[in-house]
């Protein structure tokens, strides 16, 4: 299952992914990938899985090939630390796909910005489009609606008796959304909602409104 909103008179499908398809744009928007982590983890001795690694890389490809999208925007922490070799994937995945690549750069992505150009990738510190404000970190400028990531945004929700299950979440208030993250090896921050945000949960493939519960 998936949610479809409107912002601004433009509509956004929010697929549990942790991705957003903007349908006026063709443009679909993915924060903290965080490509590289993994082997920098094994690297130091974590007992990380190997083919967790190739999963972001799957996860992107199964996502262009469902929404078929003109521009991919990655919202910053594409890639997690220095050049290792998932970098050489990375750069078969961009060969593969047929998508404009964007990277709004985040505070891990400390790679050049000539390796992302070489690749047809463009690099911006943030982006306009039409009102709508594409950051890495949450942003608010008036007349803006902000789009961004950073935070991996959770929220925590009661279950049957006294137990609790953290969940990722798209966090939506007045001004920003604020997306999962689609890396497969990154925690969540969770977030308190006020009355007025609402909170899109990812459970089990679909994605979920459940602000009236959390308020209730």
């Amino acid at each position: 299952m998936i949610q479809n909103i409107q912002i601004k008179n433009n509509f956004f499908i929010l697929h549990p992914s942790g991705a957003i398809f903007w349908e006026d744009k063709k443009m679909l928007l993915i924060a903290d990938v965080h490509l590289g982590k993994v082997t920098h983890f094994r690297k130091h001795g974590a007992p990380v899985p190997a083919n967790a690694a190739f999963k972001n890389l799957e996860k992107l490809t199964e996502i262009s090939n469902q929404f078929q999208p003109e521009i991919i925007c990655f919202l910053g922490d594409l890639f997690h630390s220095k050049l290792n070799e998932e970098w050489q994937d990375f750069e078969k995945w961009v060969e593969y796909t047929k998508a404009e690549g964007i990277l709004i750069s985040g505070n891990h992505d400390i790679i050049p910005q000539y390796l992302y150009e070489d690749l047809g990738v463009k690099v911006f510190d943030d982006l306009l489009l039409d009102g709508f404000l594409l950051t890495h970190h949450p942003t608010e400028i008036k007349g803006t609606f902000n789009f961004s990531g950073h935070i991996h945004p959770g929220i925590r929700m009661k279950g049957v008796g006294r137990q609790f299950v953290k969940l990722p979440c798209f966090y939506k208030t007045e001004t920003q959304l604020i997306l999962p993250a689609f890396g497969n090896f990154t925690g969540k921050h969770i977030l308190n909602p006020s009355e007025k945000d609402e909170i899109f949960a990812i459970v089990e493939g679909e994605v979920i409104c459940v602000s009236k519960k959390i308020k209730e």
